[in-house]
């Protein structure tokens, strides 16, 4: 299904079992079919939930413009809001995302708390004092990119070290149409998680999925989330034998705090 935002037609699913609504994002130049790819399709252990999976504006198979500001987190998150009030309105959700989809939802956590009755928050990228080097990264790629070095974009990229986790993962291409590449870039350089006093006392259940050994999502992140987020819990992924058990916490999460409607109950 396409649903017309300002700027963009997002591409989106919705896998409705008919009980408790959870949303599903992706991460930077990701897609709901590369997630897949990189073991990062959560929703796929839920059973008996109405999951809403969706491509971010100018990702996967949604339209965009080549507009920077549309591409920051707020922005993101303003979108997010809009597709929950088309599908669940009213309703709290369970809200699940690596990387910039866990920024996108803290953001909109801010603009709506009631909106979610908890969060699972997967691999958060850099942030605070790590975010000013990662930004210059993305602009000099966004300048790089525009100079037609796509190519070199693509073999750096090919040399970065990955994290242990991610060691049996495939190799994969961004999921961002080229003329638009430079502006999510220049987007995401120009975002940060929300200051630290703003999230602080959150009384929001969240699980903080992380995992070692990667620059562009330090587990200093999920560390400094979880001290910030009183109900909180953190855990953190080791080798790519423990991503095989996140499907499932993420199950278990929605169970326990996830708002079921009357006359259905967990599966």
């Amino acid at each position: 299904m396409i649903h017309r935002l300002d700027g963009a037609d997002i591409a989106a699913e919705l896998s409705d079992e008919g009980g408790a609504p959870v949303v599903q994002l992706h991460g930077l130049t990701s897609s709901r079919a590369r997630d897949r790819v990189l073991q990062l399709d959560l929703g796929v252990g839920l059973s008996g939930t109405r999951l809403l999976r969706y491509d971010a504006r100018g990702h996967g198979l949604s339209t965009g413009r080549p507009v920077a500001e549309d591409y920051r987190w707020p922005s993101l998150a303003e979108d997010l809001l809009a597709l929950l009030d088309i599908h669940f309105p009213g309703e709290r959700v369970h809200g699940v995302g690596p990387s910039m989809g866990a920024a996108t939802l803290l953001h909109a956590l801010l603009l709506d708390p009631d909106r979610f009755s908890g969060l699972t928050l997967v691999v958060p990228p850099t942030a605070w004092e790590t975010r000013p080097a990662k930004a210059e990264v993305y602009r000099q790629a966004a300048d790089l990119i525009e100079g037609g070095g796509f190519d070199e974009y693509l073999a750096a990229s090919a040399l970065t070290p990955q994290p242990p986790t991610l060691a049996d993962a495939p190799s994969t291409r961004p999921e961002v149409p080229l003329p638009l590449l430079p502006a999510v870039l220049r987007g995401a350089a120009g975002s940060d998680l929300p200051d630290p006093a703003r999230l602080e006392g959150h009384a929001i259940p969240t699980r903080i999925l992380a995992w070692v050994d990667d620059p562009s999502h330090p587990l200093a992140t999920a560390q400094g989330l979880h001290a910030l987020l009183p109900e909180s819990r953190l855990t953190v992924a080791q080798t790519p034998t423990d991503l095989v058990s996140w499907p499932q916490i993420l199950a278990e999460e929605v169970a326990r705090h996830g708002v079921w409607p009357a006359g259905s109950s967990p599966a």
